[in-house]
């Protein structure tokens, strides 16, 4: 169980996430399907908290002195995505929140993805749920491509 530990913290930081947690899980030769879903987990466990914190932690720190810069770029990450998925989606905004997750770019996770939906005022529910099976589609998307990479290897 020990050697979940390190997929499952990876999987919880931002940019990183699951993009970087399941090649890594391969990478150690961790089972397939428990490795999938510890970093689903991992991914997910963040997403509540963002999209109920995240917004007025980062407008309260975004004038400081030492936190300013990153809390400033991290506000114009999250509402540039916003601005994305609506010119976009226009009314699939779920849709296109999910895809926005789902496809492994890069800048293009859980933590943006919750974080445009808090900017967008999206609910609390359609969020979590679009940002999962974004999740799911990109850990899919991760998997497949980290088996096939390592079996080129």
């Amino acid at each position: 169980m020990n050697q979940y530990i390190i997929p499952f913290l990876v999987s919880m930081v931002p940019l990183i996430e699951l993009r970087g947690a399941i090649p890594i899980a391969q990478g150690m030769g961790l089972p397939i399907v428990p490795s999938y879903i510890v970093c689903i987990i991992g991914n997910m466990i963040p997403v509540p908290f963002i999209y109920l914190f995240a917004r007025r932690v980062l407008v309260w720190g975004a004038d400081k002195p030492v936190i300013g810069k990153f809390f400033t770029f991290c506000l114009e990450k999250g509402e540039k995505g916003g601005k994305k998925l609506t010119a976009k989606a226009g009314r699939g905004l779920f849709v296109a929140l999910l895809l926005f997750v789902g496809i492994p770019l890069p800048g293009t996770g859980a933590w943006t993805g919750t974080l445009a939906a808090s900017i967008l005022d999206m609910d609390f529910k359609s969020t979590v749920v679009a940002v999962m099976l974004g999740v799911l589609l990109a850990g899919v998307i991760m998997m497949t491509a980290s088996v096939i990479g390592f079996r080129l290897i």
